[in-house]
């Protein structure tokens, strides 16, 4: 399976980008900020391509285990990203929720600062993680790619 955000959009302190599954629009996604010098929980992660797989422990995990039953059984998690570690997939809204992270929503919001944030996270993130579990499920490897959107 192969992911792709493709961000388009810079803040000060965020960064808007697009989920696509397959090639097809998935949901928004929110980040921290582009630097040129990583800032611990204050950057967004550098362009690449990554693997994503489950990760089974940790606090993250043993609190989705609770918040989503049935549903969690690990938390999805980027491979290999340079000078970052525990670069996860989940619910959040603004550049708080984030520690490098990445953060689907169901739209994006446009703030008068010229910030972003994305609404209704939750739903956005089950919904891909329904697919991405379902692609692990039957022995897939899935892919993320980071990228910038090239302008016109």
């Amino acid at each position: 399976m192969n992911l792709i955000v493709e961000r388009f959009g810079l803040g000060r302190d965020s960064t808007l980008g697009e989920w696509l599954v397959e090639g097809i629009h998935e949901c928004w996604n929110l980040e921290d900020e582009r630097r040129e010098v990583k800032v611990w929980g204050e950057t967004c992660i550098p362009c690449g391509r990554y693997e994503i797989k489950l990760r089974t422990d940790g606090d993250r995990h043993r609190r989705y285990l609770v918040r989503f039953p049935g549903v969690h059984v690990g938390v999805l998690e980027l491979q290999d990203v340079p000078q970052f570690t525990a670069i996860q997939i989940h619910p959040g809204n603004d550049d708080d929720d984030t520690a490098g992270c990445l953060l689907p929503g169901t739209y994006p919001v446009i703030l008068p600062s010229g910030e972003f944030e994305v609404a209704r996270s939750t739903p956005a993130y089950l919904k891909l993680y329904g697919k991405v579990i379902d692609a692990l499920a039957l022995g897939e490897r899935v892919f993320i790619e980071i990228r910038e959107r090239k302008s016109a």
